[in-house]
């Protein structure tokens, strides 16, 4: 008689999910000190977001490839490991350039870089829950995810704080220059990454192919689920769908190029987004019409357009949800610095102050996260996973409109606190729900596939936000949190329209 996957110990559990407190000590840094890095170089915080775009584009194309890739890879190392180990090493390698960029370009070149290695590491831990866990532990196991999120999190985003605090490294530096604080702030978690995903590689040993098709065949005997089959795309639909986007794409761009002194810049971005879909769709039905649909990206893109209902819904839930972060991460130190502290000046010392309040800002709201993450179950238990998730959202919605509104800079750690509830939720709710809908054997390329769903309002953000901020609200950076946190309500909203499976 075939067996189910068996259940694991808390310290199974904790070794395998071990690795992304590595993770997000790179994703921390990154957060809350690249745009500190930028302006040090030079930019000004209008040119920010498209600096920033490297990070979403790059998870958007990498993502789904490397859950493609561990989906149908088996060495010695494993299934998803391989992929740890390399995107760790070349992580923290970028993590110790970072910070010595010379020029601002070779700075946005870096992060392009970073990012993609974070990624790469970051993208089979997701799949690696549902390869490992039988389906009653999977939401422990994103659970133990969140919490160590939170807490490289915390510690990472404040140690140029605790750099300049504790061991009196000075957090000033001349005009183009980083900091010392945030230069050994990074080789720290350069150092952390690398050990920390070194230790879930060795510990945890994963299930063969075979074995994990024994273990799917013993489950689907006993589950209530089964997912409606969703018929191929055909190449006319293809066809269709890549005219729509590409001649939308190509109305944009022409618009933008003829009001380009009233437009933004960054609005090219937008346009660019919506001419390449329309043309991965071409060559989509170029494939289909060919039979040319064993490869991999015939693959992703055909899954991409049979996801399961609830992985649909929830997509919504997603774009609304990352676009307010993506606002915090690229605006909190230019809104907080000049809305509060009164400066734009990166060589004085009020800015300073503030660019430092602002990475015990962010190491608040994952700091909150972990408290959410035990909270957060017991939540659903009593409600459910919808009206738990809802609740959250909506606090972290309050909690980004609530900057505009504060002027003592010390409350803003209240508003994180609502946001650090919606970030615990973020990263867990919507995985504990696709888990359980998504096939095994297409668990990676999937989780990726859900990334589009954070990137693309990422993506937005970039090409919008500045334009609002120059065009409408009078160059005051504040207000992308409030749009975020607006953006966050209408998440917590369509979170209802989900609906999950028994």
């Amino acid at each position: 008689m075939q067996q189910t996957k068996p259940q694991l110990s808390f310290w199974q559990i904790w070794n395998m999910c071990f690795g992304f407190l590595g993770i997000q000590f790179g994703f921390a840094l990154q957060n809350s000190n690249v745009s500190r890095i930028f302006e040090s170089l030079g930019a000004d915080y209008s040119n920010l977001a498209v600096l920033w775009v490297a990070a979403p584009i790059t998870g958007l194309i990498i993502q789904p490839i490397i859950g493609y890739l561990s989906d149908n890879t088996w060495n010695r190392l494993g299934r998803r490991r391989p992929y740890f180990l390399w995107g760790a090493i070349a992580a923290s390698g970028a993590l110790f350039i970072m910070p010595n960029s010379p020029t601002l370009w070779f700075a946005a070149g870096m992060l392009w870089i970073m990012d993609a290695s974070i990624n790469v590491s970051m993208e089979p831990f997701r799949a690696f829950v549902g390869d490992m866990l039988p389906p009653k532990q999977r939401a422990t196991g994103y659970a133990m995810q969140t919490f160590f999120i939170g807490v490289g999190a915390v510690v990472a985003s404040a140690l140029p704080w605790m750099m300049t605090n504790w061991f009196d490294i000075s957090n000033i530096a001349e005009p183009g220059v980083v900091p010392d604080s945030v230069k050994f702030s990074f080789y720290a978690g350069g150092s952390i990454f690398f050990v920390a995903v070194l230790w879930t590689v060795v510990s945890t040993k994963e299930y063969s192919p075979e074995k994990l098709a024994a273990f799917e065949a013993a489950q689907a005997q006993i589950s209530a689920y089964n997912p409606p089959i969703v018929s191929a795309r055909s190449a006319k639909q293809y066809l269709m769908g890549g005219s729509a986007f590409t001649v939308i794409g190509l109305i944009l761009l022409a618009i933008i190029f003829i009001n380009i002194e009233a437009l933004d810049k960054n609005l090219y971005i937008l346009a660019g987004g919506l001419i390449a879909f329309g043309l991965c769709q071409f060559i989509g039905s170029y494939m289909v019409h060919k039979s040319h649909t064993k490869n991999g990206f015939a693959q992703v893109l055909g899954d991409l357009f049979a996801m399961p209902q609830a992985m649909r819904q929830l997509a919504v839930v997603q774009f609304f949800s990352w676009f307010p972060l993506f606002a915090m991460w690229i605006y909190t130190n230019s809104g907080v610095t000049s809305h509060h502290y009164g400066t734009r000046d990166t060589s004085t010392l009020a800015y300073n102050e503030g660019a430092d309040w602002v990475s015990i800002l962010m190491a608040t709201y994952n700091g909150v996260s972990i408290i959410a993450a035990i909270v957060i179950p017991f939540v659903v238990r009593k409600l459910n996973l919808q009206y738990a998730h809802m609740i959250n959202l909506t606090l972290g919605g309050i909690g980004f409109i609530s900057f505009w509104f504060v002027r003592d800079p010390a409350w803003l750690v209240l508003s994180m606190v609502g946001v650090g509830f919606a970030w615990a939720s973020i990263l867990s709710v919507p995985y504990a729900i696709l888990a359980n809908v998504l096939p095994s054997n297409k668990m990676g390329v999937y989780m990726g596939i859900f990334n589009f769903f954070i990137v693309i309002p990422q993506i937005l953000a970039a090409s919008i936000l500045g334009f609002l901020i120059s065009k409408v609200f009078d160059n005051q950076p504040i207000f992308a949190l409030v749009i975020g946190g607006c953006s966050m309500l209408i998440a917590g909203v369509m979170t209802l329209r989900v609906k999950i499976p028994q």
